[in-house]
């Protein structure tokens, strides 16, 4: 593939707990020039980023990296990154629930935080490094039934990030209307592809213009 339709598939990504905004700046103007689906940031700099960058779209997280913060918190945490202008919200399941076998409720928080989003993009991390087959199945249905944009594999602050063979158990038990999106560990252009070509449609990279550009 072209790094021009590679570029088309990456959410932008710097999200470590000591980002400056120098390397913010520098996120956005490689975004720009190299055209990436989004810049994916914290969420303290999405105000400025939506004024430095009107044209730019711009993804944040939330309840991230861990998952377990109370609901009302995820909204509130939602209902403030979509007024500095975000475009897409990348939340945190409460990998707890999954755990204590709470489905439910964990599908129950994706809902309430899609009608917080509206017609803006909500991408669920599930965090599948962490779950067990029939967890990330489940996870699958909770996505789907409660109306999500995307399931996505990873923070990339887990123990380990994408793998294949849940991109392919994803496709299996998502919904018609679910994206997939992969991200963490992505550190070759064949891994870009591999994942592309299994059905993602978007990556979570910090590494595309150091992969593409080869840096």
């Amino acid at each position: 593939m072209k790094n021009s339709k590679l570029y088309a598939y990456v959410d932008h990504t710097a999200l470590k707990a000591f980002t400056t905004w120098e390397e913010i700046s520098m996120l956005c103007e490689e975004a720009v020039q190299y055209r990436t689906a989004s810049v994916c940031i914290p969420s303290c700099y999405v105000e400025k980023v939506r004024t430095a960058y009107p044209k730019l779209r711009i993804c944040t997280v939330v309840g991230f990296p861990l998952g377990y913060a109370n609901t009302a918190s995820k909204l509130a945490e939602t209902a403030q990154a979509l007024a500095d202008g975000a475009d897409e919200i990348d939340m945190v399941i409460n990998i707890c629930d999954v755990k204590n076998g709470r489905y439910k409720e964990v599908e129950t928080e994706i809902r309430r935080l899609k009608e917080e989003t509206g017609e803006k993009i909500l991408k669920v991390i599930i965090e599948t490094c962490y779950l067990t087959k029939e967890e990330k199945i489940a996870m699958c249905h909770a996505v789907t039934d409660a109306g999500a944009d995307y399931i996505k594999t990873s923070t990339g602050f887990g123990t380990a990030g994408a793998a294949m063979e849940d991109i392919l158990l994803m496709k299996e038990h998502i919904g018609a209307k679910v994206k997939i999106k992969a991200a963490g560990g992505i550190r070759t252009r064949e891994d870009m592809e591999a994942y592309i070509h299994a059905g993602c449609s978007r990556l979570g990279t910090s590494s595309a213009v150091e992969i593409l550009e080869e840096r």
